[in-house]
């Protein structure tokens, strides 16, 4: 029998952040993933999680979690997947560190991921965001970094880690002309920054506190703040714009929202899919492909675009039908 929790922590704090460089938010995530696991596999076997072998943890035992997560606990099936993405890495690191659990380690890591709705995503638009923009009060220190968070976040299509993980060096400093991103996967990206961005971000940096820190974006006690630190300052300033625009209201505005904004403002004064792939730092134009699904315009543009030549769409005008011209020619009995 194979004991878990050693395996578990080496995989934790050793694997994870040496061999895959993953990211701190990468690391928490699967880190509450596998206590969660450790909880169910206690109460149901009540048994200490240092005592858990890995054996224990069939492909049954995963799959049996994995609904307690959606059924007992109200997970939705994108947290179900991520969850079983995180087991999954660990059973492939398992592999090569005990290969004696070899085949239980590919019955688990050929465990499906459950499919989910593909609803379409919730933006803003420009009239939209200026009134959102506009709530933060710039006459007080938090007011100007809320401001500059918000016109970051929006203007360059940054995702929530993205923005709270900038530091002062990612900044073209001093003319502010650019950001240097560390985005998801590790993959870097440089964009040039708005006029309005940069005016916004050389207000909040001229009464930003130092010495602390080096992040960008701090709270009041002079600390990087977190995503949920910018998420509950995105939703108090959504409550009050959405008594400006009651449109606002109807949409569920999250900070993947801004996101999704700049995407479509990118596509639609643009017209290319590829741009806004490239802008987002997507690994590929199949995770770009959501955004065409708000504009049936732009989709059916896209994709004509991409056919070949000899494909598409034209005039069958004097178009002939050769099996029937070869007919003509075959002699009748």
């Amino acid at each position: 029998m194979t004991e878990l929790a050693t395996h578990l922590s080496e995989f934790l704090h050793q694997h994870l952040p040496r061999d895959r460089r993953a990211s701190k938010h990468t690391a928490s995530s699967y880190t509450a993933t596998f206590r969660l696991l450790n909880r169910y596999i206690k109460d149901q076997l009540d048994e200490e999680a240092c005592l858990v072998e890995i054996e224990q943890l069939s492909p049954q035992t995963i799959l049996e979690f994995l609904d307690f997560l959606e059924q007992e606990r109200g997970s939705g099936v994108r947290t179900r997947n991520a969850r079983l993405v995180a087991i999954k890495s660990f059973f492939r690191y398992l592999e090569y560190k005990a290969p004696a659990c070899l085949e239980q380690c590919r019955q688990v890591r050929a465990i499906p991921e459950k499919r989910a709705d593909e609803k379409l995503i919730d933006w803003l638009t420009g009239e939209e965001m200026e009134v959102l923009l506009a709530v933060p009060d710039v006459n007080t220190i938090s007011g100007l970094r809320d401001r500059a968070m918000l016109l970051l976040a929006y203007t360059a299509g940054l995702r929530v880690s993205e923005l709270v993980s900038l530091r002062l060096d990612d900044l073209d400093q001093p003319d502010l002309d650019t950001v240097h991103v560390m985005g998801k996967g590790r993959r870097e990206r440089i964009l040039p920054l708005w006029k309005i961005t940069k005016e916004a971000l050389a207000s909040w940096l001229d009464v930003r506190e130092t010495g602390k820190t080096d992040h960008v974006f701090i709270n009041a006690r002079g600390r990087p703040i977190t995503r949920h630190g910018f998420a509950h300052r995105l939703a108090v300033h959504t409550k009050t714009a959405q008594q400006r625009m009651p449109s606002i209201g109807r949409k569920n505005v999250t900070p993947h929202s801004l996101r999704h904004s700049c995407a479509v403002l990118i596509l639609e004064e643009t017209d290319n899919i590829g741009f806004v792939s490239l802008w987002l730092g997507h690994a590929s134009a199949q995770s770009t492909a959501i955004y065409l699904r708000v504009n049936p315009k732009k989709a059916f543009d896209g994709v004509a675009g991409d056919l070949p030549s000899e494909i598409r769409k034209g005039s069958f005008k004097g178009a002939r039908d050769q099996l029937e011209q070869i007919l003509k020619h075959v002699p009748c009995p």
